[in-house]
């Protein structure tokens, strides 16, 4: 286990004793304000978060180290079970849909999950579930930097499209997601369909490529729906090599010149005045013994 998931366990046991304690306080056993959302992400990996919160002190505040079961259907029994997770610092219990839920997953185009989390000392048995209708998204580019994403809904046996969704479109960054235009969301028209305009010049990519998103976020109907395509719109790096380069952070023996006079300066300087101070103490010693 890494550092940071010993990190994270602590926090979220920290978390959840300081919260005990401050319900604890009040004798009663508080409300628990449970949810569940469905992800899809690129129409290949599907799960599901549970949130847990209450509301301490005015305040809604994330509860960790509540354990959730997940079910697929209303039948919250053991053989629509999908697995149990416990919640993190952050009140979220994230659960990956396994392949063993796929029979159940393709009888509808509709389908319901239940989330159930266990009674405490503090909170009550909670139940919450959401429904979400099968949906996907698909995304086209042009030679003229356009990208055309629509959003399709499973009806019947049939992928149809869907109007008056709203959806971003944006480009995946290190410090996040950042809008390939001024526009932040669009609507999907008759056709399902929207088209944005590539408008973000000069961007940085591994060898000239960028990841470009489509999303759907929080929708009552789909839940949370995402689509990633590549496309050479970037800018190529090039890694310039200045190993043998006079640099400050250089190797040994590269360091910049100025840098190095200074340093043997400040070096001579120390020595000469410890053979003067000891040139000065011999003229003392000589002195006493005449």
């Amino acid at each position: 286990m890494k550092k940071n998931s010993y990190k994270s366990i602590l926090v979220a046991v920290l978390l959840g004793m300081i919260a005990t304690v401050a319900l604890a306080q009040d004798g009663d056993k508080k409300d628990l304000m449970l949810s569940a959302s469905y992800f899809n992400n690129n129409n290949q990996t599907q799960y599901l978060v549970a949130h847990t919160k209450c509301k301490i002190d005015g305040k809604f505040l994330p509860i960790p180290g509540i354990d959730v079961s997940f079910y697929i259907t209303n039948d919250s029994s053991e053989s629509h079970l999908l697995g149990k997770a416990i919640t993190n610092e952050k009140g979220e219990a994230p659960l990956m849909i396994p392949a063993a839920a796929k029979n159940e997953w393709v009888k509808s185009a509709k389908q319901t999950f239940v989330v159930v989390s266990t009674a405490t000392k503090v909170f009550d048995q909670t139940k919450a579930s959401t429904d979400v209708l099968k949906a996907k998204l698909k995304m086209d580019t042009t030679s003229d930097r356009k990208i055309n994403v629509t959003v399709l809904e499973l009806k019947d046996t049939t992928w149809t499209p869907v109007k008056g969704v709203e959806l971003k479109v944006a480009i995946k960054r290190m410090g996040g997601d950042l809008n390939v235009s001024e526009t932040q969301t669009y609507t999907t028209d008759s056709t399902g369909a929207i088209s944005a305009d590539f408008k973000r010049d000069s961007l940085p990519g591994i060898n000239g490529n960028l990841n470009l998103i489509a999303k759907v976020e929080d929708n009552d109907t789909y839940g949370n729906l995402t689509v990633e395509r590549q496309v050479p719109w970037g800018n190529k790096l090039e890694y310039i090599s200045r190993f043998d380069r006079r640099t400050l952070f250089a190797r040994r023996g590269h360091s910049p010149i100025w840098l190095e006079l200074l340093a043997y300066s400040i070096i001579v300087v120390v020595w000469l005045i410890l053979v003067y101070l000891l040139g000065q103490l011999r003229k003392i010693k000589r002195l006493g013994m005449e």
